[in-house]
């Protein structure tokens, strides 16, 4: 019993041993490599004593994200204006990317119903712009009738001033005072007077009343040196007591043109321009009253 137990504690104790010499050499070898590490480590530091740093290589992550920002930017580079895609296709492309099924429709339906908007508010537009090019149209052609009507306006007013001024009348005499009235009777006269007379010294000139034609001239009896003028509208005008004639049978007068002198010939009581007017020729009216009626008052 003695023997067994010694046998096992020698071979206890060599056991032991050996297990003592391993951990020594794994300890030596240990010891072996941190003494290189730390030769290492004093072979890259400076003269200073501090370690120098060799540069860091970045994470996995951060040079993935480097490589595609460079293919990206490659990418970039060789697009074209014309390759590039239009804003709103870019949008509406992005908004169905991820839709299926209900919602895609959905999608198509609400870019189908702007779609029909904006050709509805381009149908309005056009409706809009031909109505007012319609209005321009058609104010400009009244204009053009406006323009044409006081166009027309503004010549009847000037042929009817001229027609009044060719029927206007001017008086036969300057310097004078009117001595005896139509219809008058006296002793001077054979019958009622049928003239307007208009006293003035001998020699003031006589004009005619209106444009006409001469008809005849000469000595008339008690109406002395008469000239007779004859208007457009038939009406003659006799001008008696002249003492001067200054036109002849025939020739046309025109409105204030002077065709004789105021005298005393025939049966007068002074010098005075004898002045009748007959519409025909046996019918004398109110000289007074026809000259008021065409534009002058004695």
């Amino acid at each position: 019993m003695v023997r067994d137990r010694r046998a096992t504690t020698d071979k206890e104790l060599m056991g032991n041993h050996r297990a003592d010499r391993t951990r020594a050499d794994r300890g030596s070898t240990d010891a072996s490599a941190a003494g290189g590490r730390r030769k290492a480590i004093r072979a890259h530091r400076g003269s200073s004593g501090r370690p120098r740093l060799l540069g860091r290589i970045p994470a996995l992550p951060a040079l993935v994200g480097v490589v595609a920002l460079a293919v990206a930017g490659t990418g970039a580079v060789e697009l074209t204006h014309a390759q590039l895609p239009r804003t709103d296709s870019i949008q509406l492309s992005a908004g169905a990317a991820g839709l299926s099924g209900s919602d895609a429709a959905a999608f198509a339906s609400d870019r189908a119903v702007r779609a029909a908007a904006i050709s509805r508010d381009s149908e309005r537009q056009a409706l809009q712009d031909a109505a007012d090019q319609e209005l321009h149209r058609q104010a400009e052609a009244q204009s053009h009738e406006r323009d044409a009507a006081l166009s027309s306006l503004a010549r009847s007013a000037e042929r009817r001033a001229h027609e009044i001024a060719a029927n206007q009348w001017v008086l036969p005499t300057e310097d004078y005072h009117l001595t005896a009235g139509f219809g008058q009777v006296s002793g001077l006269w054979a019958t009622v007077h049928t003239g307007l007379d208009f006293a003035a010294p001998t020699g003031t000139p006589i004009f005619a009343v209106a444009a006409g034609v001469i008809d005849e001239t000469g000595w008339a009896g008690s109406y002395g040196y008469r000239t007779v003028e004859t208007l457009a509208d038939g009406t003659q005008i006799w001008y008696a007591h002249q003492s001067a004639i200054d036109v002849h049978a025939g020739e046309p007068v025109s409105q204030g043109e002077t065709i004789g002198a105021v005298g005393s010939t025939g049966n007068t009581t002074g010098p005075h321009l004898h002045l009748e007017v007959r519409p025909s020729p046996n019918d004398p009216v109110d000289p007074y009253t026809a000259l008021v009626q065409h534009g002058v008052t004695p």
